[in-house]
């Protein structure tokens, strides 16, 4: 995710400690056997940002960031999708350089964990993974311009194992339009087009999240296979132009997409979107205390400073407290639009601000608790946790498949 608009501070980093972690709920003895026998899955974590330090180990339980190997255990997170992500500022065969980087940190990551995680790209590699018992690591690029508007670098990023794509991030690309610039292309260009059916033929998902809603039409027209919104919440419930309204979840449903709901409290809570509007001089406050801690290019300092500044700041009551359970009201919601055969997970974690209660992977079974309490059947739980997305994907393989086969002919 990555976006400092909705971070406030007015304190000195001196004083900021590390996050305090709210005391887990009480989980039931049912609630713990249901969520560690799901598959559960999470299709958007920033924590490449944190691989790409060589003094970062992530088979060690860490007291920042929200996600490594001791913690997803605990959580029960059985797959992630680890987002390979650079500025949409820096374009052409950088751009490229950059994410066949991070991939190779992924990979690497893997390498070093052999007895805990297992490299995935297919929803049976999930369902192997789970079966021995260690983590599916898999990968979404986020943002169409590590392309560099070559429809080959997707046959390659296919092959080193990238799961999806989303089609844009802040900026518009030369063939798409992003939710947060001004509209260039009205949605999909012909060669945007051309970009989504070279994904459906290569086993890539198109990835709505961060696309204006042009655009998401056009992909959802153009597209052979299901598409989902990796990290995406309800824009009913917070009008964010990064959610999704109630008639784009019934068309990503009406044709068998995802929305994986996002974390991130300026995506949950229209109270705390409101008040940083109603405070913009504290917007800038963040950005400045962020550059005193953090060098220029630390990506993975600025990300955890902040969560940490704003997580300080809800406490306190400086700023709204948003809670853990807001993420099951958007849940809820998409369940109740879309149906509960096209709703999943995509925290955001290591890239955004945390709600209090979800301040890292040690929560999820929370979820699995709230959605029991909520009156939701065993079997649609795993559908939520999982087993909506493990179906895309196997959805997705089924077309490039067919695609291939076509092609042969």
């Amino acid at each position: 995710m990555r976006n400092f608009v909705f971070g406030v501070c007015g304190i000195l980093l001196a004083a900021v400690p590390l996050m305090v972690k709210a005391q887990n709920p009480k989980i039931s003895a049912h609630a713990r056997e249901l969520h560690f026998h799901s598959i559960v899955v999470d299709t958007h974590d920033d924590t490449t940002q944190r691989l790409l330090d060589p003094h970062f180990d992530f088979a060690v339980r860490h007291n920042d960031g929200n996600i490594d190997i001791p913690r997803m255990k605990e959580g029960g997170l059985d797959a992630i999708f680890f987002s390979i992500w650079i500025p949409g500022t820096i374009t052409g065969p950088t751009a490229v350089e950059k994410a066949l980087d991070q991939i190779a940190a992924v990979r690497e990551t893997v390498r070093r964990n052999p007895n805990d995680m297992m490299l995935a790209k297919t929803a049976a590699d999930v369902r192997r993974a789970f079966a021995e018992h260690k983590i599916a690591a898999l990968m979404g690029v986020e943002g169409g311009h590590m392309i560099n508007d070559d429809l080959s670098m997707l046959d390659t990023f296919a092959a080193l194992g990238v799961g999806y794509m989303t089609l844009t991030h802040f900026i518009n690309t030369d063939w798409a339009d992003s939710s947060t610039d001004k509209p260039a292309h009205n949605g999909l260009t012909d060669f945007g087009k051309q970009v989504v059916l070279r994904m459906n033929r290569d086993g890539i998902m198109i990835d709505i999240s961060h696309t204006a809603d042009k655009t998401f039409y056009d992909a959802l027209a153009v597209s052979k296979a299901p598409i989902i919104a990796s990290h995406s919440s309800c824009r009913a419930l917070c009008d964010a132009v990064r959610d999704m309204s109630d008639d784009m979840i019934k068309a990503l449903a009406a044709k068998g997409g995802v929305i994986q709901i996002n974390y991130h409290v300026g995506f949950l809570s229209q109270e705390y979107v409101n008040a940083t509007k109603a405070k913009p001089e504290i917007l800038k406050q963040v950005a400045d205390q962020v550059a005193q801690k953090c060098a220029k290019d630390d990506e993975n300092c600025q990300l955890i400073t902040e969560n940490q500044l704003i997580h300080r700041l809800m406490l306190d009551g400086t700023l709204p407290k948003v809670n853990w359970t807001e993420i099951v009201d958007h849940i809820d919601h998409a369940v109740k639009v879309g149906g509960v055969d096209h709703v999943g997970l995509g925290s955001d974690y290591d890239g955004s601000d945390m709600p209090i209660g979800m301040e890292d992977v040690t929560h999820l079974p929370q979820i699995t608790q709230a959605l029991l309490d909520r009156g939701y059947s065993d079997a649609d739980i795993k559908k939520i946790l999982g087993e909506n997305t493990l179906r895309v994907m196997a959805e997705a393989e089924r077309v490039s498949r067919e695609m291939l086969q076509e092609e042969k002919q």
